[in-house]
């Protein structure tokens, strides 16, 4: 009876972590929507994702710090550790590539070659870090990837154009995948907050200067453009990539970069509903194949437990 109730708090918080990847990974499935509206050019609006998230990010950064001042359960970490720099670093590259192959490809498409990355994670992963990956992970992975390819195997079969925008999609999940490791790294240490907001700021920096440099003009035109812009730092950065931070405290690097195949089945939900980019019963079992996946390689035991909260 003691076994089962000290495990029963590690369980609680694998399942918090489990529904805090799945929701993050919805809403930053809504950015393809939000930055097909946007009337700025990719690089613009990859920055003011990131810059409009800030100071929400600093508001939940100040209320975590105060909550662990009352409690005295973190010591004060350096202001940029590395590897809240190589977080912040690698996500401004995948950004940079996700925001060309949303406008140079499908949503589909550019969100399942983004999200991919599970296949770079799990390599480095295990072949640097030595993370285990069991036979029930591997065999979800291959689920995931099957129902990726199914998911989005009409558009692309039918949209030779859409090469470029796929190989930038490629680009991209490199970059996610080194983004997802560097977070996992930087979580070890130190809080969700304050890695999100300091990430983010590394993040808003390189894109200002890619923006400057590459883009015509960097203000949105109208109120609907705005919008957008707001949605994606509220919906996609701060809802997203916070939930994200939350969840990779406690979540294998392989498993969280795997869940992050909903984002293709939110963003195809989403192109459905409201941008007219039809879904056939063939691609639903596509989805229904990553589900599988990620229900078959998720965490059972509190083992899975390997950073701080």
């Amino acid at each position: 009876m003691a076994v089962a109730s000290e495990g029963a708090p590690d369980q609680r918080r694998l399942a918090l972590a489990f529904a805090a990847l799945v929701l993050g990974a919805c809403a930053m499935g809504a950015s393809p929507i939000f930055v097909r509206i946007a009337d700025v050019g990719p690089y613009a609006s990859a920055f003011w994702r990131t810059f409009l998230a800030l100071p929400f990010l600093w508001a939940w950064a100040q209320l975590a710090a105060r909550r662990a001042a009352q409690t005295e359960t973190r010591t004060t970490p350096a202001l940029f550790a590395p590897a809240i720099v190589l977080t912040g670093l690698f996500f401004a590259g995948d950004l940079f590539f996700w925001h060309l192959s949303i406008l140079a490809t499908t949503v589909a498409n550019a969100t399942f070659f983004a999200t991919t990355a599970p296949i770079w994670v799990a390599l480095v992963a295990w072949g640097l870090y030595a993370e285990r990956i069991g036979l029930r992970t591997l065999a979800g992975l291959a689920l995931c990837i099957a129902g990726g390819f199914v998911l989005i195997g009409q558009s692309y079969g039918h949209a030779p154009e859409n090469i470029r925008g796929d190989i930038y999609g490629l680009i991209t999940a490199v970059f996610f995948g080194l983004y997802i490791l560097a977070l996992r790294a930087a979580r070890r240490s130190f809080d969700a907050a304050r890695v999100s907001f300091l990430s983010t700021a590394v993040t808003a920096g390189c894109l200002f200067i890619v923006a400057l440099a590459l883009e015509d003009a960097m203000l949105p035109r109208s109120l609907a453009g705005i919008g957008a812009l707001l949605g994606l730092a509220l919906v996609s950065q701060v809802g997203g990539q916070g939930l994200l931070a939350v969840a990779l405290g406690t979540l294998p690097a392989t498993f969280s970069s795997m869940v992050i195949f909903l984002e293709a089945i939110a963003a195809a939900g989403f192109a459905w509903a409201l941008l007219g980019e039809r879904l056939s019963l063939l691609q639903a079992g596509g989805g229904a194949l990553i589900l599988a996946g990620i229900w078959m390689a998720r965490p059972r035991h509190a083992d899975a437990l390997g950073a701080k909260s």
